[in-house]
């Protein structure tokens, strides 16, 4: 205790105080500021750790992301992540669409020689839109037949760029493919098209040129008890055959009068052109496989068929799409030494390998098809073809394969290293398949532009389908 007595003006002031002790002490504030500094710090370590991990996480999600982009691989990213299966399976599917969509937009605003349509990504004839006509070949070719005496059949086969297939190609040409086309009738054939059959003429429908009475008596519905005179052009055959009018017999009577009818072809003493289509009763109604050597009639000299959209064939060719890859690098004509091919012909089965002048593109895609080889038909031919024509072209076909059925051959043709960019072309073959089977030649009638790809696009690849392995 301390006392201190101050006098001041004759008064006295009594004041007194009680120490504890002396003793540093921090001020409420300084202690409160030091400790938001600390959380503070503490704060921004832990936002710098969990940045890293995004940061690692990232660059994991981005290399399995690239890989599936580019090899297609079948490993679950959601669960590569996360380790959870209802996390991957989301993860999954968001990046499906999203590949999907990106292949989708990337094809979509590729031009394409055809119209085309997308199976999962994978571009497709559009057969609504396409036709005999519109299809124009890339390139010019011919070929000379052997000398055998076929009725119609003609010595030559010659094509230039810029013709259409209708111009070149015939009917027996698609003979035993997808496509049927025999089984029309000409009035089919007028449904579809709108062509009015009664403003044409017989020589409009090149058939009728080699048919013989007997042919046509066999075709034609009801045509042999029609009378000879009621149809002008079978009168004037009859006539300057036999030297006979006959009018009042019956188609089948003067064949049973005159057999010379069943020997002699129509267009060597008719002049076709002189007679509307519709002057033969019945003719609209055969179908044109009931024609004698109907395999021979040109595409274009079938009154209407030049025009009928693909997709309303008989029967229209589904693609395979058993197996589809993706372009995975396109390799120019200085590559050599290809073992993993998938590509070849029907004949020499497609596994054939390449020794030099290899240009191929390798394919991506599931387990199965990562790394196989499809080569170019431009630097590589195979064996094609089978029975008398299988020798036109040296027995020849460029390399390639069948994804859109036996009607044609899908060829890549020209790589472009430098862009990443391939084209392919499609590839028609030659049959005669009729009382006289002559086979059918390699496929080597083109080429006619097809799909065009780049890099990581979308490739039909049908089957067979199996990679070789060392």
């Amino acid at each position: 205790m301390y006392t201190k007595n101050l006098t001041s003006n004759n008064q006295i002031l009594d004041t007194t105080a009680e120490v504890t002790a002396i003793v540093p002490v921090r001020a409420a504030s300084q202690e409160t500021t030091h400790n938001k500094t600390n959380r503070a710090l503490e704060y921004r370590m832990e936002k710098f750790n969990k940045l890293r991990y995004l940061m690692v996480a990232g660059l994991i999600a981005g290399l399995a992301l690239h890989g599936l982009i580019r090899y297609g691989g079948s490993y679950n990213i959601g669960s590569l992540l996360f380790g959870d299966k209802a996390v991957a399976q989301t993860v999954s599917s968001k990046y499906s669409n999203l590949n999907t969509s990106i292949d989708k937009t990337k094809q979509t605003k590729q031009p394409q020689p055809v119209a085309t349509k997308y199976v999962n990504g994978a571009p497709t004839p559009d057969w609504s839109s396409i036709t005999f006509r519109n299809m124009k070949f890339g390139g010019a070719g011919s070929v000379e037949f052997p000398n055998i005496k076929n009725p119609g059949m003609k010595e030559t086969r010659t094509w230039s760029a810029g013709q259409s297939l209708a111009e070149v190609m015939e009917l027996g040409d698609f003979e035993a493919t997808e496509f049927n086309i025999e089984d029309f009738t000409l009035k089919d054939i007028a449904d579809i098209t709108g062509i009015q059959l009664k403003n044409l003429k017989l020589s409009d429908f090149e058939t009728l040129d080699w048919q013989t009475l007997e042919d046509l008596a066999e075709a034609i519905p009801n045509l042999e008890d029609s009378e000879v005179g009621a149809i002008p052009p079978i009168q004037e055959l009859v006539t300057k055959v036999t030297g006979s009018t006959a009018s009042y017999q019956t188609v089948g009577e003067v064949l049973d009068n005159y057999p010379q009818l069943g020997e002699v072809e129509l267009g060597e003493y008719v002049k076709l052109d002189k007679y509307k289509l519709t002057s033969i009763p019945g003719i609209e109604d055969a179908q044109l496989k009931d024609f004698t050597n109907w395999q021979n009639t040109t595409i274009g000299k079938i009154p209407g068929l030049a025009d009928v959209p693909f997709d309303r064939f008989p029967s229209v060719p589904i693609p395979d799409v058993s197996f589809i890859g993706k372009v995975d690098l396109p390799l120019g004509s200085l590559e050599s030494g290809r073992w993993k091919s998938i590509s070849g012909s029907y004949q020499a089965g497609f596994n054939v390998p390449c020794e030099k002048t290899c240009g191929h593109i390798e394919v991506s895609g599931s387990d199965i098809v990562t790394g196989a080889q499809w080569m170019s038909g431009k630097d590589q031919k195979v064996k094609g073809g089978f029975g008398i024509l299988g020798s036109l072209n040296g027995g020849k076909e460029p390399t390639g394969r069948h994804p859109f059925g036996k009607s044609f051959k899908q060829v890549i043709w020209d790589i472009n290293e430098a862009d990443g960019s391939i084209t392919t072309a499609m590839f028609f073959r030659i049959c005669k398949r009729g009382w006289v089977d002559l086979g059918c030649s390699p496929y080597f009638i083109g080429p006619v532009p097809f799909f065009t790809y780049r890099e990581i696009d979308p490739i039909i690849l049908g089957t067979p389908l199996t990679v070789p392995k060392k």
